[in-house]
């Protein structure tokens, strides 16, 4: 059966033939949308589950206690968490009340986004940074002095052992102010992990190019799941190899390069942003062999041959990899069968297995057969991927 080409032009499809993950719960599609139209097989697990703002009864605590005695100061960190703030209060009736207190407090914004939501809500900023970094509203807080004062700051997110724990209010705390914290974005798993799990395992086997993640509580759930599955390393090691760790920004980034996962990131912390840095650094990072007289790259879901894209069965994409994992290098029938998927059987399924990709790649010499040894890819310059 002849091999099914995805027709591509690599200037419109740049990322035709590879395999990205999704992980965010918030603007999925759109992120996908965005891949997708790149050329990508995009395979989306959540791995979180935001909680309603309005069933969030901390929050609603807190909201309380602000509209009975309104702090000195209030951070507002992300646009969509302060929106979110006072759409809940609205609920709860309180909205009103709620904007008068803040408007009685000294309004700081750590970015563009957080300042529109101000805005938007009939209140006025006093100050906002332009580098959009926690770090300088806390830089500007202390050259001030804070001791003495009540300090209200929007946060998100829940603390995990991975997940990065903000020393913004501990800072503040340290130098004499009470802190008021703000529990906006509180997460947990997913109802259904099935589709997580199924994301690690694809992570572990190879059959994914790059994961990409938007927060820091997406990166700690997936951690938490992958050691409650004991697959904790693995899913480590397929980071630190060939699956791409693409992250919207530093702060998402922190819990996986504390565990020496290397990470990439846009220079701007934005969907859009991440979608084309995905799109320049996968085809960047991809290896490249000359084998039977052909142009090779084995990807996570498909092998490209001279610029095309192969759709390839699993069993045949089972043996590529294999072979890709020692280019050039006889790998025997025994140990091709061990990689089939299910094992077991004999050796004859590695031979009708090896027929079919042959077939499937178009290109029969790109692996040769080495008489009763086994297999390898047929490296034209020495073992030297270009």
């Amino acid at each position: 059966m002849s091999a099914e080409i995805v027709p591509r032009d690599p200037a419109d499809k740049p990322l035709a033939g590879y395999t990205v993950g999704v992980t965010a719960a918030r603007r999925a599609d759109e992120f996908a949308t965005l891949l997708s139209r790149r050329g990508a097989d995009v395979v989306h697990a959540p791995a979180i589950r935001i909680i309603p703002l309005s069933d969030d009864t901390e929050l609603e605590r807190v909201t309380r206690e602000i509209v009975d005695a309104p702090p000195d100061i209030t951070v507002a960190t992300t646009g969509i968490g302060f929106r979110g703030w006072m759409e809940a209060a609205d609920g709860w009736g309180r909205a009103e009340r709620l904007g008068t207190a803040l408007g009685a407090t000294r309004l700081l914004a750590r970015g563009p986004k957080a300042k529109g939501a101000i805005r938007a809500a009939d209140l006025r900023e006093e100050w906002s940074p332009a580098s959009e970094s926690s770090a300088e509203v806390l830089e500007f807080l202390l050259a001030e002095g804070v001791e003495g004062k009540r300090i209200a700051v929007q946060l998100h997110g829940a603390t995990t052992e991975w997940e990065p724990v903000p020393d913004f209010c501990e800072v503040l705390r340290c130098a004499g102010a009470t802190v008021i914290p703000v529990p906006v974005y509180r997460w947990t798993p997913p109802t259904d992990q099935t589709p997580m799990d199924r994301m690690i395992d694809s992570m572990i086997a190879g059959d994914l190019d790059a994961v990409t993640f938007t927060s820091a509580p997406a990166v700690a759930s997936m951690l938490m799941r992958a050691k409650d599955n004991g697959l904790l390393e693995p899913f480590l090691q397929s980071m630190r190899g060939r699956v791409l760790a693409a992250c919207v920004g530093p702060v998402t980034a922190a819990p996986l390069e504390a565990l020496s996962v290397s990470t990439t990131q846009p220079s701007r912390a934005r969907l859009g942003a991440l979608a084309r840095h995905v799109t320049d650094e996968l085809p960047r990072r991809t290896k490249t062999m000359k084998a039977g007289g052909h142009v090779l790259s084995v990807l996570g879901g498909c092998v490209v041959v001279d610029g095309e894209p192969r759709q390839v069965s699993p069993a045949g994409m089972a043996i590529v990899k294999t072979l890709a994992r020692r280019p050039g290098r006889v790998v025997s029938r025994e140990d091709l069968l061990a990689a089939l998927p299910g094992g077991g059987g004999d050796t004859h399924a590695v031979e009708t297995a090896m027929a079919r990709v042959r077939s499937s790649l178009g290109a029969p010499k790109v692996i040769q057969t080495v008489v009763k040894r086994g297999y390898r890819l047929a490296l034209d310059d020495s073992l030297e991927s270009i």
